[in-house]
């Protein structure tokens, strides 16, 4: 039995930041000289992206008319993690009811009440009774439906989810899965000027999407079918990324050897998974990788020899949303969709995803 994505949606805040906009709240955040300023300029510069979508308007405004962060020089008083957890308690359904609504909007005749499994993914935010439960009541799903929350799990969560989504709908043949991704890592700022902070503010953003995932009986439609997965963590990296709970919120520790780790290990793990999967890169026409940043994105390219548009689809989803941690990847899917629409010889897909670990998931689809 094959268990295959039969629709996708997406979803923003509708804050929508240029790198520009942000680079001149930052500047200020930071109280940078000019020298630093000019360093910071160029990160953003040369970040790949465009565009970002928050659910905070202080991206965009000035120190003295901010309606979240403090207004005093170091935005003062700076917002709590019990401050940071209303914003996302508050903000996270309506954003993944926009998403479903995206997602359903491309499976005509799909009853929610079909539902059997309801899993959500996040690593910015968490409460109980959650967002699961709140879904469950929003959209009028059966009080019976399996609940699922794979939380702090970073850009690879989503990963994680269709792998359970893979067991789920081959050993329940009638099973609907709904997985939704929602991730507002723009609450989580922080304001010391170091490096890895430098790093992870010009990267993430908010978004979130939703997959509904069904077996190939139950499936009216195929966007993919979910082929092979392998993961492999790399513990001597372990130090490289890292996600912990501070007293203002989570603190990001990324550096710039991520890249490195990824370049010198993302090879043997894709041979691993075509070995797993009894294929070969010659198999492979497309490719999905998670645009956690464009240094990443560009070492995907040189160990995997891709040609200039082989990779595109990641680095649009990164131009217009920046990195959205584990909803990111599921953006790439959606995109990469409507690309292959158009392209029926496309067959194989491969996808990766990094995160705390330092850990490498791979899947293969299968282009429906």
């Amino acid at each position: 039995m094959t268990s295959i994505i039969s629709a996708i949606g997406t979803s923003n805040p509708k804050n929508k930041f240029s790198q520009e906009q942000i680079f001149e709240f930052m500047k200020d955040a930071h109280q940078l000289d000019e020298q630093n300023a000019r360093r910071l300029h160029k990160l953003y510069h040369v970040s790949g992206i465009d565009n970002r979508y928050s659910v905070l308007d202080d991206f965009g405004s000035k120190r003295g008319s901010y309606s979240f962060f403090g207004n005093d020089l170091g935005l003062l008083p700076f917002p709590t993690t019990a401050q940071r957890g209303a914003i996302f308690q508050s903000n996270a359904l309506n954003l993944s009811l926009l998403a479903i609504d995206d997602c359903l909007k491309k499976l005509p005749g799909f009853k929610i009440k079909k539902v059997t499994h309801l899993i959500t993914v996040s690593c910015t935010g968490m409460y109980a009774p959650g967002l699961d439960i709140e879904l469950v009541d929003s959209l009028g799903l059966n009080s019976s439906v399996e609940r699922t929350c794979i939380n702090f799990m970073g850009c690879y969560g989503a990963f994680n989810a269709l792998k359970a989504v893979d067991y789920i709908c081959k050993v329940q043949p009638l099973a609907n899965v709904l997985i939704v991704n929602i991730e507002l890592c723009t609450l989580h700022f922080q304001k010391e000027n170091t490096l890895d902070n430098w790093l992870a503010n010009s990267l993430f953003a908010d978004g979130a999407s939703a997959m509904v995932v069904q077996n190939e009986e139950e499936a009216q439609n195929k966007v993919f079918e979910l082929h092979t997965f392998y993961t492999e963590v790399v513990t001597t990296a372990k130090d490289e990324m890292a996600w912990k709970i501070g007293d203002f919120g989570y603190e990001m520790q990324l550096t710039n050897k991520v890249s490195k780790e990824i370049q010198t290990g993302i090879k043997s793990v894709a041979n691993k998974l075509l070995e797993k999967a009894n294929l070969t890169f010659k198999d492979i026409t497309a490719y999905a990788i998670h645009p956690g940043g464009r240094k990443i994105l560009e070492v995907c390219d040189q160990v995997f020899e891709l040609k200039n548009n082989e990779n595109e689809v990641a680095y649009s989803v990164l131009n217009n949303y920046g990195n959205m941690s584990s909803a990111t990847v599921v953006f790439v899917l959606d995109e990469l969709s409507k690309k292959l629409e158009t392209k029926k010889e496309e067959k194989y897909i491969l996808s990766f995803a990094f995160g705390p670990g330092l850990t490498f998931e791979s899947m293969i689809l299968k282009h429906a």
